[in-house]
């Protein structure tokens, strides 16, 4: 009796150590469900959507969002960005060509994430320029339908009358780099986002918000770029428009400091998830 309760007592302990071997293995082995530009993250349940983020001119997408992408990753999602409209390949400096040849670069960046997460729609999150290419790719290239949400940090959306719009890139350290591709290559896409600019008028002729998706705005009051403030706003049903300062009056947070804000990112995060929104711990975003 006592050797068989030792064989029996063997023979589980042996069958619990095969079940937890083969449950490692298969959580070591399975794919991430989160994460900043890890093409293996397949999206979860309750975040399905992957986010495609979309920097500003004359900055690029892992300095823009160097905050904010691993900000989202951690909140469960799968973010991934490119740097899109670069006058040169070899020098990381990005939005300056123009804006129907970026979009065309965004287009096919939003498939390829499409196909590697195996996703029917991705949502889209753009600051300064990559705002307004959040709103115009989707309606201008056809593709709203795989599109779930757009939360576009200050784009100008009806056109700025400021055009220097590549301190972006200064922020990010690349100011040499960034005149050095001004100086060689000039910049249609600043032509094309002021007042009047021929991207503008594309963009406002009609209709912005696309039926089926889901838009928030997200502006600040003491933005210096995009000027006037409200240029942002696209009064539409289906859209939402807010300033930072609707819900923390004294964030001095700029246009450039719109992507490194936690103030915005928290606005952010309860945009693309209403559902599990979160209260915003006010902070002070950098004033530039």
């Amino acid at each position: 009796m006592r050797n068989r309760f030792r064989r029996t007592a063997a023979g589980l302990f042996a069958a619990v150590l095969l079940a937890a071997s083969v449950t490692s293995a298969s959580t070591a082995n399975a794919a991430p469900s989160s994460g900043f530009d890890n093409w293996s993250c397949k999206p979860s349940a309750a975040h399905p959507d992957p986010l495609v983020l979309l920097h500003g001119l004359g900055g690029n997408g892992p300095g823009n969002y160097s905050y904010l992408g691993p900000f989202l990753a951690a909140k469960g999602y799968c973010a991934f960005t490119l740097t899109y409209g670069q006058a040169d390949p070899n020098i990381p400096v990005g939005g300056t060509v123009s804006i129907a040849r970026s979009s065309v670069e965004i287009a096919s960046f939003v498939q390829r994430v499409r196909a590697a997460t195996g996703a029917a729609k991705v949502d889209l999150v753009g600051h300064s320029e990559g705002a307004f290419q959040s709103l115009y790719g989707p309606k201008v290239r056809g593709y709203s339908g795989q599109i779930g949400k757009v939360i576009a940090l200050a784009p100008p959306t009806h056109g700025t009358t400021f055009a220097g719009l590549v301190s972006v890139g200064d922020y990010l350290g690349l100011g040499p780099l960034v005149d050095q591709v001004l100086q060689q290559f000039g910049c249609a896409a600043c032509d094309e986002l002021i007042v009047g600019g021929s991207a503008v008028k594309t963009l406002t002729t009609g209709p912005i918000a696309q039926a089926g998706t889901k838009y928030t705005v997200i502006a600040s009051r003491f933005d210096a770029l995009v000027t006037p403030h409200e240029t942002s706003f696209i009064r539409e049903p289906g859209v939402t428009n807010e300033y930072v300062q609707d819900t923390c009056p004294l964030d001095p947070v700029g246009h450039v400091g719109l992507a490194f804000d936690p103030t915005v990112a928290q606005l952010v995060a309860n945009a693309l998830d209403p559902a599990h929104a979160s209260r915003v711990v006010c902070a002070f975003g950098p004033p530039l």
